[in-house]
């Protein structure tokens, strides 16, 4: 796994807020409804000191070209990052105004943005939600007095994150999903088998056991979530609504992965945060932000190209310490998502995955952007199968061209990979 892995591939919730801490399920009254609007507050996933939340406002008043959304929160809550809106605090009072993507928001539409936060105490959701000045009740009612601003919002994002985090615990829950064992299709058994004792005979050596850096590894260090840098290997520059959409297809794609193994064989979460920590680039000016949101690390150039701080990657410290990290451990990174300008196909492995700028960008809306799928699948373990075909399979994601999407033979293969590393995680 160690070896570079080549992919020749061509290029919410409703009236209450849900949320997990440790896999316990709760509830929070923090359905906040109002005239021309309603809004729906989760809290996807939370941590010893931060959390996620994700946010859904519809629409439900005359259509909009642009809106702005502001809430109260009741404790300490201060937002770090936010993708599908660009965020201001001050205090407890937070306005997240549209992207330059989804600005336009139809009647009874709804967009969805979501943020990191941290806080201390208790995490009790937010309050007195307003689309454009119009408190948030659920419904549109001119008796209650006349509106203010824009009478309501949102309308289906055209680009914006489609899936955010929905419920990852991020440190090791309590109790699991419902689950279910070993008991793949029976035509899928015997090329399942030769799958596997290929990677054990191949993998490191034949040390396939002994690898301690699969994204398994990674993903279960953190206790539930993914933490990623960005090599933009390109002389594009990029808009702060450009970094954020790069950042919800990542974390959709990446779902989508993960979705395969979600309540099989004891695996511990149903969503996982994908986090981007950092941006690493060759001239400050191409980033056309000026927030601190990400990590920016300039001209820090490696195999030809702008590096993330080694000292602070996963790969450059596979005992999972990062005392050199400048933010330290919690903007430590565990994969590169590589962009590289003119790049074909792709590459993954446990670093992280490759694929060309201007494919991804080109696909940023796509239901599945398939290159970007096999790759981490390598990531997590998966073999290419470029010299040789399980009996019985022709066509599935990791067999490169063969097909735009994760199949069932794909979902086993990765199945077969957690039931024979569970145990290393207490499984």
């Amino acid at each position: 796994m160690k070896r570079l892995r080549t992919g020749r591939v061509l290029a919410g919730v409703a009236a209450v807020a849900t949320f997990v801490t440790g896999g316990v399920m709760g509830v929070l009254s923090a359905s906040a409804e109002a005239a021309g609007c309603q809004v729906s507050y989760a809290v996807a996933s939370q941590w010893n000191g931060g959390f996620t939340g994700n946010v859904t406002v519809t629409n439900l008043g005359d259509p909009l070209t642009g809106w702005r959304l502001t809430w109260t929160f009741p404790g300490s809550q201060q937002i770090s990052q936010t993708w599908g809106g660009q965020h201001s605090q001050s205090g407890a009072n937070v306005t997240v105004s549209n992207a330059s993507w989804n600005g336009a928001l139809a009647t009874n539409g709804s967009t969805s943005l979501g943020f990191n936060a941290t806080f201390s105490g208790s995490n009790t959701a937010p309050g007195n939600f307003a689309l454009n000045g119009v408190t948030c009740t659920g419904s549109v009612n001119p008796t209650t007095g006349p509106t203010t601003g824009p009478t309501t919002p949102p309308t289906q994002p055209t680009t914006p994150p489609t899936t955010q985090p929905t419920t990852p615990p991020t440190t090791v829950p309590t109790s699991v999903p419902p689950t279910s064992e070993w008991n793949p299709p029976s035509n899928l058994v015997t090329p399942l088998n030769e799958v596997w004792q290929h990677q054990e005979d191949t993998y490191s050596n034949g040390n396939l056991y002994g690898f301690r850096n699969y994204g398994w590894d990674q993903l279960l260090a953190n206790g539930g979530y993914i933490n990623y840098c960005v090599r933009w290997d390109s002389s594009a520059s990029v808009t702060a609504a450009q970094r954020d959409q790069i950042h919800a297809t990542l974390q959709r794609q990446y779902q989508k992965i993960i979705d395969q193994v979600v309540g099989f064989s004891g695996f511990p979460y149903t969503a996982v945060p994908v986090r981007v920590v950092g941006w690493a680039v060759r001239d400050r000016a191409q980033l056309q932000w000026t927030d601190n949101s990400v990590d920016i690390y300039v001209n820090d150039i490696r195999e030809n190209a702008p590096q993330c701080a080694t000292t602070c990657g996963r790969f450059f410290n596979q005992n999972g310490q990062y005392p050199n990290c400048p933010g330290g451990a919690a903007r430590h990174y565990d994969h590169s998502l590589w962009l590289t300008a003119g790049f074909g196909g792709g590459h993954g492995g446990d670093w992280g995955q490759r694929l060309g700028s201007e494919y991804y960008m080109q696909n940023i809306n796509a239901t599945n952007m398939y290159v970007l799928l096999h790759e981490i699948g390598h990531t997590y373990g998966l073999d290419d199968f470029y010299d040789w075909t399980p009996t019985g399979v022709c066509c599935f994601l990791m067999k490169a061209n063969t097909t735009n999407q994760i199949t069932e033979f794909d979902k086993w293969m990765l199945r077969d990979w957690w039931r024979h590393l569970k145990s290393r995680y207490g499984y």
